[in-house]
């Protein structure tokens, strides 16, 4: 099932762009929520708590989903973990094809600081 998560930072922005998206996209089922990234977000864990093996997760853009490139990383990480895909719609991520493994593998990789010598 392809499930859709959509945010925005502040109440007086607005959810229609991203959720149109989503469900151009078959989304399934949509978690939304109008929060700050640094906040809990509990239709986030929501959304975490259903996930099942062959779900796919698609968002609208990465910043919507990550507070950072670590947690984007860590979350998707855990996606896969659990046997669930990612799609980001706007950066071309697809983690159901073996191009988009390796991109996100390759954008997982070059985040990580170089350790000093």
């Amino acid at each position: 099932m392809k499930i859709g998560y959509a945010r925005v930072s502040t109440k007086d922005q607005n959810l229609d762009l991203q959720i149109s998206a989503l469900k151009e996209n078959d989304c399934e089922e949509i978690f939304s929520e109008k929060i700050s990234a640094v906040k809990e977000r509990p239709e986030l864990e929501k959304m975490i708590s259903i996930l099942r093996e062959g779900d796919v997760v698609v968002v609208w853009k990465l910043d919507r989903l990550g507070r950072s490139v670590k947690h984007l990383i860590n979350l998707v990480t855990m996606f896969r973990e659990k046997g669930v895909e990612f799609i980001s719609i706007n950066d071309n991520m697809d983690t159901t094809t073996i191009h988009g493994r390796l991109i996100f593998s390759i954008f997982a990789l070059y985040s990580v600081p170089p350790k000093k010598r």
